[in-house]
């Protein structure tokens, strides 16, 4: 599936009443060209209608379930779900590039961003933008494991890390990455973020970034 491209302008006779009624929060909100969902200790709460176009559902369909099944498997989402937690935690905006499920199936990049409104328990509330990077990195045919491998080590972290994060051995954290090489056709780590989709800088956002 083709990410559909988001519906930039609602009808006329809308504009008109939003302008109207000068709601124009609910205008940006809706008509934002990334998506955007408002969580509840995982559970989504609230989500805008680009949101909606990216992952292929209908919002009835998406309102008040858990996060788990716009992940490829549930695994994928135990193992991802409190990542940041710590950037969260200190009251600072969160960042990284994962692989997630459309309704019909097909999984596709997206980079999310999270900002806690309870620092204290990051997850217990929280808002998320998603943007598709369908366009700029086609999603290439990897197993869970080197997904996860290989968004960690965008990540920068370390083989050794990444076996303590996934609970795996060193060398099977090795194993894996050798994999992905392999299956890219390059030799080393910055080729394969070439082939697959580099991610620049820190995956902490600043606050002086826009």
């Amino acid at each position: 599936m083709t990410a559909q491209p988001p519906q930039t302008h609602p009808s006329p006779e809308t504009l008109d009443q939003l302008f109207a009624n000068r709601d124009l929060m609910r205008l940006a909100y809706d008509f934002l060209p990334v998506g955007i969902v408002v969580t509840e200790n995982r559970v989504l709460r609230d989500c805008n209608r680009r949101f909606c176009e990216i992952f292929g559902y209908p919002r009835a369909e998406l309102l008040d379930q858990l996060f788990a099944f716009l992940y490829p498997s549930e695994e994928e989402f135990l193992n991802l779900r409190s990542r940041g937690d710590d950037t969260l935690g200190t009251g600072a905006p969160y960042w990284d590039e994962r692989v997630m499920r459309r309704k019909d199936g097909s999984l596709f990049w997206v980079r999310v961003r999270g900002h806690s409104f309870t620092p204290e328990d990051p997850l217990a509330r929280a808002v998320w933008s998603f943007a598709d990077l369908s366009r700029s990195r086609p999603y290439q045919p990897l197993t869970r494991r080197e997904r996860e491998v290989y968004s960690l080590l965008c990540e920068g972290k370390t083989s050794k890390e990444i076996a303590r994060s996934l609970g795996l051995s060193y060398r099977t954290v090795e194993v894996h990455r050798a994999r992905l090489l392999k299956k890219m056709g390059v030799s080393n780590t910055a080729a394969l973020f070439s082939s697959l989709g580099d991610i620049d800088g820190d995956h902490v956002v600043g606050n002086a970034e826009p």
